[in-house]
């Protein structure tokens, strides 16, 4: 095949801590005529890189900006609070935002979070990226509040992390522009979605491409019914028989 026979291929372009290794293998196996390239992107330039053609879509996180973007949120991520293994706060298996206060809360500027108040007492600067306030806290340098994915993503084997119940929460949505619901997008939210191609909505996808019906599943054979002895119209086994009437 040549460079111009390559089929275009479908940009999925993904945050950190998305994870759609999952996803890309079920498309491969569904689609294996249309390349999924995967293109890392910021939480900040995630929906611009949609808008401008830079992606087709995105797994991208709300809340954020969604202007001119359709989102379909796939999950909502726990809350984490990174801190040093020998931190007070270790010891517990869950806090709250009260048992922050007295803690230096670190501010990325990629943060995700939703905050109408920052937790804690606030640092003089905020640091440029969440990887930058993870290495701050390693050196004892305040706390850090973000979705698991992340304390996951940085893990260093001198830090640990605990649920914050009370703090706002990260959802992971796929998100393409609005007057851009192709069929490969269509594609894409029936896997994310969990749609199997045996679906209502699969078959239908199925027949619209090849013009043929989907054949229907095979019923399986249903069990003869067997009845008692003795209701098959003959006496039991062993048995007299209905008596006569004498005339």
């Amino acid at each position: 095949m040549t460079a111009a026979e390559q089929p275009p291929a479908f940009r999925l372009a993904y945050v950190p801590g998305a994870t759609p290794a999952k996803w890309v293998r079920i498309w491969g196996e569904r689609h294996p005529e249309v390349p999924l390239d995967l293109v890392a992107t910021t939480v900040a330039e995630a929906a611009g890189l949609v808008r401008d053609g830079g992606a087709h879509a995105a797994l991208l996180r709300l809340p954020g900006d969604r202007d001119g973007l359709h989102a379909i949120p796939l999950y909502t991520e726990t809350s984490v609070v990174v801190v040093p293994k020998d931190h007070l706060i270790a010891a517990a298996d869950e806090v709250s935002i009260a048992d922050l206060d007295d803690e230096l809360v670190l501010h990325p500027l990629d943060d995700p979070l939703g905050w109408d108040q920052l937790p804690g007492r606030p640092a003089l600067e905020r640091p440029e990226t969440t990887g930058d306030a993870v290495e701050l806290v390693a050196a004892g340098v305040g706390v850090l509040v973000v979705p698991q994915s992340l304390a996951r993503l940085h893990h260093r084997r001198d830090l640990t992390y605990r649920p914050v119940a009370d703090a706002p929460q990260s959802r992971v949505a796929l998100s393409w522009p609005e007057d851009q619901t192709s069929d490969l997008v269509e594609q894409l939210i029936g896997i994310v979605r969990g749609r199997t191609v045996n679906s209502t909505r699969g078959q239908q996808e199925t027949q619209a491409k090849t013009g043929k019906a989907a054949a229907p599943a095979k019923r399986a054979p249903q069990q003869q019914r067997r009845e008692p002895a003795g209701r098959r119209g003959g006496p039991k086994p062993g048995g007299r028989g209905k008596p006569r009437r004498r005339r």
